[in-house]
């Protein structure tokens, strides 16, 4: 199986513009998201997907490959399909790295390319246990319901599933409670056909874009992980990094 490893990356930013090219002791972060994507050993291809040419240099400066994209995507998902479009190599699945995890572990990305082993896979995202009442009520923290298949039937901002007629403090004694963790394999066939999907009613309310395939009846498989990638997205959390 061919998989392409895509790396979406902006250069606006509303909370941290140009963060892709901070340097974090001594490399940018697109630098080591990509040089953390190449040691996935299931991956056949890494390339970074941009719109902006000064990314696009200096991914050319430390050898890396990129392509440019149209500036007017809404989503990592709609820039991963012009970057299918444009590939000379054909591909079986596409997985869509998030640019802003500068340590993600490569095992995050072996694991979820073995999702697609299963046949009836359309498309791939990793999910991790909660283990706070911080996490379990912030809205910031997607969750996932899934099925005895490991096959996604729900997410939300709001905590799911909620069991009935239990006091806040009782949660974790009734149920296992998992948040969604940001990356996503599709397959390609699939990719092209779900980036031209029209936004549904749901997405809009809940503002997930994978609820938009579930409306579409998309097989959203999940794995559970135990690592989780310190995410940049203000200058603040650069304080969360340590080496």
């Amino acid at each position: 199986m061919k998989i392409l490893g895509i790396i979406p990356s902006r250069y606006a930013s509303t909370r941290f513009p140009g963060k892709p090219l901070i340097n974090i002791n001594g490399k940018t972060m697109i630098q080591r998201v990509y040089e953390q994507a190449k040691k996935a050993s299931s991956l056949s291809d890494v390339v970074v997907a941009t719109d902006d040419e000064r990314i696009f240099e200096h991914v050319t400066s430390f050898g890396g490959n990129v392509v440019m994209t149209s500036s007017s995507h809404e989503s990592g998902t709609d820039r991963c399909a012009e970057v299918l479009e444009k590939y000379d190599v054909n591909f079986d699945v596409v997985l869509n790295i998030q640019g802003d995890e500068p340590f993600i572990n490569p095992e995050q990305i072996n694991q979820l390319s073995t999702c697609f082993s299963d046949n009836k896979t359309d498309i791939a995202t990793l999910i991790k246990e909660i283990k706070t009442e911080e996490e379990l009520f912030n809205p910031n923290r997607p969750k996932v319901d899934f099925n005895k298949d490991n096959f996604a039937k729900m997410f939300s901002r709001n905590v799911i599933p909620e069991p009935p007629n239990t006091k806040k403090k009782d949660w974790f004694k009734e149920h296992i409670f998992y948040k969604h963790i940001g990356i996503y394999g599709y397959r390609s066939d699939v990719l092209a056909k779900i980036s031209k999907l029209p936004q549904s009613l749901l997405e809009k309310k809940e503002r997930l874009e994978q609820l938009r395939w579930l409306e579409n009846d998309y097989a959203i498989k999940i794995a559970t992980t135990d690592y989780e990638a310190v995410a940049i997205d203000t200058p603040e959390d650069l304080e969360k990094i340590t080496f």
